[in-house]
């Protein structure tokens, strides 16, 4: 309980984090061993989705109000309003990622997640970049100023997140700073997107694999559930006020080191 309690944190911070969430279960459980005589390899995929299901109802819980004005206005009045539009700027930027997902998905679980030297150089790769693009971009735009075609650029940018290592959130930060979308709307945007895009993900593992491992492992699946929740919730608010005065350098530097340790990890144990 203890390891699946650890994973659950990381699950919570690194979601929301730009520093690849799915890169940190993989490094904690396959390099550090953390979980890796609770959590069998036939459930880790499912367990790590468990995980992103208790941080997408802290998207839900947070942006509770948000999400439930963009419903109401976005099929209630369409495009006609900011809310609306936005509900559809979401659909639309789902999309790319949703069709990778279901295309990509054996690929992603049996060659990806193995690939230690791949994970460590995305780590490091995005981290750079995520720095760079928010020190060169200026900030002009907010939520209510973005376009649908910016709102289709991020959406494809997380097709990249499915490669461990690069970070849905990373990804999506970077790709809206790219088009000049401030830094603390950025991060807003890539909460908005990441919720569609975990729901479809657990349908998905629930279609393919049933509730049958979730019932015979049900404690493991709770406690892990719920802790990511906390910590994910914890770990928006957090962000959102830590974007208003501050920048992306040390989650690069962060992201090199654990890159680095990961490299050296494959290459001298």
């Amino acid at each position: 309980m203890f390891d699946v309690i650890i994973l659950g944190i990381i699950q919570g911070i690194a979601e929301f984090l730009p520093i690849s969430s799915s890169a940190h279960l993989i490094i904690f459980r396959d390099v550090f061993g953390i979980g890796s005589t609770t959590i069998s390899e036939d459930i880790s995929m499912l367990f790590d989705i468990a995980l992103h299901f208790g941080t997408l109802l802290a998207i839900g819980i947070y942006f509770f109000k948000d999400f439930l004005k963009m419903l109401i206005s976005g099929f209630t009045k369409g495009t006609k309003e900011k809310e609306g539009k936005m509900l559809w700027y979401i659909v639309a930027a789902t999309i790319p990622a949703a069709i990778a997902g279901v295309l990509f998905e054996d690929v992603v679980e049996e060659f990806f997640r193995k690939q230690f030297i791949l994970i460590a150089l995305a780590l490091i790769f995005m981290g750079v970049l995520i720095y760079l693009v928010d020190k060169k971009m200026p900030s002009k735009k907010d939520l209510d100023k973005i376009t649908l075609k910016d709102a289709i650029l991020i959406g494809c940018s997380q097709v990249f997140a499915l490669i461990p290592g690069f970070s849905r959130s990373g990804t999506t930060i970077a790709a809206s700073r790219a088009l000049k979308i401030n830094k603390e709307d950025a991060a807003k945007f890539s909460f908005y997107l990441s919720a569609p895009v975990v729901l479809g993900s657990v349908c998905l593992f629930l279609l393919k694999d049933g509730f049958a491992p979730i019932m015979a492992n049900l404690s493991l699946f709770i406690i892990g559930v719920l802790v990511s929740f906390i910590s994910g919730l914890l770990c928006i608010s957090f962000l959102l006020k830590y974007l208003k005065k501050n920048d992306f350098l040390p989650f690069m530097i962060y992201r090199i080191i654990l890159g680095l340790v990961v490299i050296g990890w494959v290459l001298f144990m």
